[in-house]
């Protein structure tokens, strides 16, 4: 089962903005000191190899070890529940571990607490909301990958109709959708992204309904927004293209798969352990979001079917967006109801981005 992310992407595309979405309430003027050879506890709320979000941060824990050294425990499905959370802390707090790593939305209120309680131990948590002298929570510009997929997916499509499905209309969902459209307006001005929300995070009979549905309309290539296999699988017999998310999707559709938006997590936690280690740490006020620019998030090699030239607007689209030279949400931004969000000459700043609640022209659906 997929650790829920879910959880995390609703309640933070909820907050009313980027201010509080990542409460801060830091005050110190030095870098964290550890006390101790630095122990690293992973603390997840399902599986460790799920096949989707968990997984992925599981790949960056075994490049820290590769790469640190540190001795690292694992604990896996400890509930989103406080009590379940604190004596997991607890108990890894007492046998000398010092770097505490969450990896859900719903352990932000609790490991926010331990935080407080324990001011010596270093915690940071993946899609969390709070950040304090010894705590940093960290996610990531997904849009940026989504936006290069969809340039790839627009140049392939046999059709002027592609599709996207994913699970709620938060924000953290919507920027997906909307990067992957404006993407795939730099290859084909015309298209039109059909958007379906399954209204749930893990569900492959859905996800498999959702993606047959958006082929019947005509969709010539679907993008999956969620985790599991389904949609592949129902592309691949329909002889369309997918594009996958947060782990390399392509076993899952050998001959269609296009690309595969990717977390690469220990691009931001081996630096980050690095500094704590180090006693160079400071957290950020409104926590960490890497994206391109920092390998966090990245797109999988494109196949041969995708023209050289598409590629060289892929791979000069990508070396833009790291260098700070472009972004996918540069003005003007119309929505779908028409309403300008953002005129030209102008780009989303973070507090727009978490407050994303609609979906751009070239989207169709979604209940916009």
């Amino acid at each position: 089962m997929r650790n829920p992310i879910s959880k995390s992407a609703l309640s933070l595309a909820m907050s009313l903005s980027a201010v509080s979405l990542m409460l801060p309430s830091l005050a110190q003027a030095e870098p964290f000191q550890l006390e101790g050879d630095p122990k690293i506890a992973f603390i997840y709320a399902a599986t460790a190899r799920d096949g989707g979000w968990n997984e992925a941060i599981d790949n960056a824990r075994q490049v820290v070890a590769d790469e640190l050294g540190y001795p690292i425990a694992v604990a896996e499905s400890i509930p989103e529940d406080a009590s379940a959370l604190k004596n997991a802390i607890d108990l890894y707090v007492q046998r000398g571990f010092n770097i505490i790593v969450g990896t859900t939305y719903g352990y932000s209120d609790g490991i926010a607490e331990a935080a407080e309680k324990y001011p010596n131990v270093a915690f940071v948590n993946a899609s969390g909301t709070r950040n304090s002298d010894n705590l940093e929570s960290f996610y990531a510009r997904t849009y940026e990958g989504w936006y290069l997929a969809g340039i790839a997916a627009g140049a392939v499509a046999d059709s002027d109709k592609l599709g996207m499905m994913a699970g709620f209309p938060v924000s953290v969902v919507n920027w997906d959708i909307n990067g992957f459209t404006r993407g795939v307006q730099v290859s084909k001005p015309d298209a039109s992204v059909s958007v379906l929300y399954t209204n749930s995070w893990w569900d492959p009979v859905k996800e498999g309904q959702a993606a047959k549905s958006l082929l019947e309309q005509g969709a010539s290539v679907v993008a999956n927004n969620l985790s599991s296999a389904a949609p592949f699988t129902e592309a691949e017999k329909a002889d369309k293209y997918s594009v996958g998310f947060q782990l390399d999707m392509s076993a899952n559709a050998p001959k269609g798969h296009l690309t595969s938006v990717t977390f690469h997590w220990d691009k931001y936690l081996v630096p980050t352990i690095k500094a704590i280690a180090e006693g160079t740490w400071e957290p950020s006020e409104y926590g960490a979001f890497p994206g391109l620019a920092e390998g966090v998030v990245d797109i999988t090699p494109l196949p041969d079917s995708v023209p050289e030239a598409v590629k060289k607007t892929v791979a000069e689209k990508r070396a833009a967006i790291i260098a700070g030279e472009l972004t996918p949400f540069d003005g003007p931004i119309i929505a779908q109801d028409g309403s300008e969000k953002l005129p030209a000459g102008a780009s989303l700043n973070d507090e727009q981005l978490w407050a994303m609640d609609y979906l751009i022209q070239g989207t169709v659906g979604g209940g916009q």
